[in-house]
């Protein structure tokens, strides 16, 4: 690049390009959402909050999402990749007009919420042990008779009923790299609770960030050895007093009536995290703290 052609082209560069200067100036110190945009949309963190901090409480009825084994990634839970039509983002983009050569990646649309849920826990090469056969994001919804559904529609569907949801999972849960949206995705699909082997550091204090509480199976106790098979309800005695690291009883009860009573570690692990999981999560945390200051 020669001297003569960085002057020529940065000479007016504060003036923008032609399209830049046919914006309107904003009116509003406020973003203007756009409602028909599939790129970005208002995140619905925030949507219902009080400034007053609730109390924690139990979780009762829940049913299991996903029934994971070990080494389940972030890249597993976090919409990455290409978004196919035939899945409940690809639907989402078309009823919206996006033509498939348009659909562009998930990282590309991760501003979108609705976009990004869609594609949580839809990765192609995961294996929910509650579904038949199948590889992908898939689940069986107990609302309708335990049919095989996407995950993004069994967990609408659970929400419309009240239902809360928790995540079975095996040895390092969570493993690989930082995926944000792994937790914000589990958060607004409805998912509670995760109960795991183990976690992994980031993924663990990510879930905390986004208000699920991660618990963890006793050493010598898995999901078989207690003869789980994600059919059950679940309900968890957490409470406003909870600790960090403290046991926590779970009671799962199976479609026969049996009860399966166990205990977990709650891997809340400090005083912090209480805290946050306290407000519903981070976000909701530190608005707060903002709004008292």
């Amino acid at each position: 690049m020669t001297r003569e052609q960085f002057t020529h082209e940065y000479a007016h560069v504060f003036e923008g390009s032609e399209e830049w200067r046919a914006i309107a100036a904003a009116s509003s110190e406020m973003y203007p959402w756009d409602s028909k945009s599939t790129y970005i949309q208002n995140p619905p963190y925030f949507e219902g909050m009080s400034m007053q901090v609730g109390t924690i409480a139990p979780i009762s009825g829940a049913r299991c999402l996903a029934f994971l084994g070990d080494s389940v990634t972030t890249d597993h839970i976090s919409p990455a990749g290409n978004i196919k039509s035939d899945s409940p983002a690809g639907k989402f983009l078309a009823e919206h007009g996006v033509s498939v050569s348009m659909f562009n990646s998930y990282g590309s649309r991760r501003g979108n919420d609705r976009v990004m849920t869609r594609g949580t826990f839809a990765n192609t090469r995961i294996r929910n042990k509650i579904t038949s056969d199948k590889t992908g994001g898939w689940t069986r919804d107990f609302t309708d008779g335990g049919k095989e559904k996407f995950i993004y529609d069994a967990a609408m569907a659970y929400k419309a009923k009240g239902i809360p949801l928790v995540v079975l999972a095996g040895k390092d849960y969570g493993m690989g790299s930082s995926r944000d949206w792994a937790a914000k995705g589990t958060m607004l699909l409805g998912v509670k609770a995760a109960i795991a082997e183990s976690y992994e550091r980031i993924h663990r204090s990510n879930l905390v960030g986004m208000g699920v509480l991660p618990l963890q199976f006793l050493d010598g106790q898995t999901a078989a050895t207690l003869g789980l098979d994600g059919t059950e309800t679940f309900s968890i005695a957490v409470n406003d007093r909870v600790e960090p690291r403290q046991k926590i009883e779970v009671t799962a009860v199976k479609t026969d009536g049996t009860k399966v009573q166990f205990e977990t570690l709650c891997r809340i692990d400090t005083p912090v995290e209480v805290d946050y999981y306290r407000n519903g999560g981070i976000l909701h945390t530190v608005l707060r703290r903002m709004a008292a200051s």
